[in-house]
């Protein structure tokens, strides 16, 4: 079924050398005619880590070095000035960069400032890409606000067409949440970014995102498969599972790498985060093979619609976009 999809996503390339062989990086077209490079370097340092200086900054221009040109960070994870450094004197037109809008700067007349603070700190003139992070709004003191979505999504509209984006979409968006922004007769979002791994496969989502044209991004791609990473309470599969070592084995591949691959083929952008130069030159290496069906058939199994980040700090929000229990 994704496939299909897949291809009829896939459109111009570039080459990054893998393994002394030129492999072509896959683009995905969004529903606004622009190209999304199928991969991308995800900046955000986690809510409970400790960054060192320049930490990000050095990831990035390893990442550059590696193949990326597609950047994913958000206003919140406080690197858009590193984020920005690094990608300073490479060719603008050829790097694709998402950033975000937070909570605390939902009402409407907040976005595009939101955004031009976010350009000065990434030293842009624009991004490619500007996500709602989520469809809850907070006030400054991270009480509950009642602003709404779709308010926030017609400051995204403005921000568009004052050029500052060049593609708007949403994040930790629903279905239901996007079918309102549409039925509102306001543009559809070009991408939902939202978290998705073998643990959480998303297909619903995935089936609807299709239908209307809607690329996928996924964060936490590896969910659980880390030990150090995955709670006690956390379902399968762990890097050693026999299923995966045997596929990663007959590819020559990592664990990671399966699961990133297998997302791919899901027509899903997958935003693996790493600082460590070795796993971000392994994650991109994802594009000179090809599943079975039946290793994605095992793979599927794994689902167990278990969310790795719930964030049920803001359950009792409006607009909370997840399951509450």
């Amino acid at each position: 079924m994704y496939k299909t999809y897949c291809i009829l996503l896939l459109s111009a390339a570039f080459n990054v050398r893998f393994n002394d062989a030129e492999v072509q990086m896959p683009r995905f077209k969004l529903n606004d005619g622009y190209d999304i490079p199928a991969i991308a370097l995800g900046t955000s340092p986690g809510y409970n880590s400790k960054q060192k200086p320049n930490e990000m900054e050095v990831a990035v221009k390893w990442a550059l070095d590696a193949g990326y040109r597609h950047f994913d960070t958000a206003a919140i994870y406080n690197v858009e000035d590193q984020v920005g450094r690094a990608l300073k004197k490479y060719p603008r037109e050829e790097v694709f960069v998402t950033t975000k809008l937070w909570n605390t700067k939902h009402a409407m007349s907040d976005v595009v400032p939101a955004l031009q603070e976010s350009l000065k700190n990434l030293q842009l003139k624009y991004v490619d890409l500007y996500l709602i992070h989520w469809p809850v709004s907070q006030h400054e003191n991270l009480t509950a606000s009642d602003v709404d979505y779709l308010d926030s999504w017609r400051g995204m509209m403005n921000a568009k067409k004052l050029g500052l984006t060049r593609s708007i979409g949403v994040s930790n968006f629903n279905k239901e949440q996007i079918q309102r922004i549409i039925d509102s007769g306001l543009e559809v979002p070009a991408v939902n970014q939202v978290e998705i791994n073998l643990n959480l496969q998303q297909p619903d989502l995935l089936e609807y995102a299709k239908s209307k044209n809607i690329t996928i991004c996924g964060y936490t791609p590896f969910g659980s498969l880390f030990y150090s990473k995955g709670s006690e309470d956390a379902p399968p599969p762990r890097l050693n599972d026999p299923v995966l070592t045997k596929m990663a084995e007959k590819y020559n591949k990592t664990v990671p790498q399966i699961a990133l691959r297998y997302l791919h083929e899901l027509g899903v952008i997958p935003l693996p985060k790493s600082v460590t130069r070795n796993r971000i030159e392994q994650n991109i290496d994802i594009f000179n093979f090809s599943l079975t069906d039946e290793e994605k058939n095992l793979l599927k199994g794994f689902d167990r619609n278990y969310r790795t980040l719930p964030q049920y700090k803001w359950k009792d929000f409006p607009y909370y976009p997840f399951e509450k229990n």
